[in-house]
């Protein structure tokens, strides 16, 4: 007996498209600069009414929580790990490069995130998993460099690389110091080696 779909109701397909425009527009905003896009800028980008935007996200968590599974989407294609048994060097220049890439594409998102994230349990949440990522994978990358060392030295080698890796000391190698995403990708390897430099010296 052949088998016969349903018919894709057009009520729903129309609403899976509104909310999709909905999220897209929000997250075209941040691109542009917008740290705070109101729902009336959100609607006239998406070329809806302001009453969808509200009638698709009863409150802004869960238009957050879209907004941070589909930005979370646009990056996966970014975020492949340096191989971890590759010599140091080639790692250490295939992180940088991953690094570098992912934190210039992310910048005009986190700005508006990090605004709101004292406010949004959803984008603390997501956030806190974005960082928990990045850590571990510096964890993953340099394990060689770091395996050996006393529990307290791998504590702190660990934090100073996330601190030399993450995005807040992009921010400030990009907008405060002015340099260009070559410029910053070049001191962020500067510092990761003096970090591992420093932590081999260790005595354990």
């Amino acid at each position: 007996m052949t088998r016969v779909e349903a018919p894709i109701d057009g009520r729903t397909a129309r609403s899976a498209r509104t909310r999709d425009a909905v999220v897209a527009a929000f997250l075209d905003l941040l691109e542009d600069g917008a740290l705070r896009p109101t729902a009336r800028q959100v609607a006239a980008r998406a070329g809806v009414s302001l009453r969808s935007v509200f009638q698709h996200f009863a409150d802004l968590e869960s238009l957050f929580a879209e907004v941070a599974g589909r930005q979370i989407q646009r990056l996966q294609d970014l975020w492949p790990a340096p191989p971890a048994d590759a010599p140091y060097p080639d790692r250490l220049a295939m992180f940088v490069a991953q690094r570098s890439r992912i934190l210039e594409a992310i910048s005009p998102v986190r700005r508006a995130a990090v605004l709101q994230e004292p406010f949004s349990d959803v984008v603390a949440q997501r956030l806190k998993w974005v960082r928990d990522a990045a850590q571990a994978e510096v964890a993953t990358t340099f394990a060689s460099e770091i395996a050996g060392r006393a529990a307290a030295d791998r504590v702190v080698l660990l934090a100073a690389l996330d601190v030399a890796t993450n995005w807040g000391t992009w921010e400030t190698l990009r907008r405060q110091h002015a340099m260009s995403q070559e410029a910053a990708a070049r001191a962020m390897r500067r510092m990761i080696e003096a970090v591992l430099k420093e932590g081999a010296s260790w005595s354990i």
